[in-house]
């Protein structure tokens, strides 16, 4: 049974406590500013452990010898940082890169080129195509143009032609005494009513 109660991760207090009674866990913090210091520490003067001096002196050497160490090797890595930019800068490594870089300067170019030229040749040919679009927009909007003339010039002639036959029934200074006797020959009644179909359905007598 306690290796059981061991094994469980719940204390055994709280296993073996009756479920009426209320536990209450202490919980151990650390001490606030304010407080006081303990009575078991008040006069305790804290003395530091004894050092051996044959050993301090050991630490130093090898104290000493590591940093020498570290100091040479930062000292070689940057020798050879140096060598390497300069050998990249001023040496062979510079003039096989410049070379590289001629060659590869050269091989853009070429490509730049030829990417132009076909740019260029795709653009007359659009160029060339909207220069035709916009002479066919243009013969078509000339021949509307030329038609819609046509029409006004015909919807004139119609209505000049219209006023000629209607001027033949106009009143005239010489015609004028015929009207009048025509009119009082034939006269007119409009006080009548229509249907919906425009038929004659009532008319008044004329007086």
């Amino acid at each position: 049974m306690l290796r059981a109660l061991s094994r469980c991760p719940l204390p055994a207090v709280r296993l073996l406590a009756p479920r009426s009674a209320v536990l209450v866990e202490s919980v151990r913090g650390r001490k606030s500013r304010t407080d006081p210091q303990a009575k078991s520490k008040i006069g305790r003067i804290k003395t530091p452990p004894p050092v051996d001096p044959v050993e301090m002196i050991t630490m130093k050497e090898r104290y000493t010898e590591y940093n020498l160490i570290l100091k040479a090797l930062r000292l070689e890595f940057r020798e050879n940082m140096l060598r390497k930019r300069y050998e990249e800068e001023v040496g062979s490594v510079a003039e096989e890169r410049a070379k590289r870089d001629a060659e590869e300067h050269k091989s853009l170019m070429a490509w730049n080129d030829a990417e132009n030229h076909r740019l260029q040749v795709i653009r007359e040919q659009r160029v060339q195509k909207e220069a035709e679009a916009a002479e066919e927009k243009r013969k078509e909007a000339a021949m509307l143009h030329q038609q819609e003339l046509e029409n006004y010039i015909k919807e004139k002639e119609r209505q000049i032609l219209q006023l000629q036959e209607e001027a033949k029934n106009f009143i005239t200074l010489d015609n004028l005494d015929q009207r009048i006797e025509e009119a009082l020959d034939n006269p007119i009644n409009y006080n009548f009513a229509i249907d919906k179909q425009g038929r004659v359905v009532k008319r008044t007598a004329f007086q």
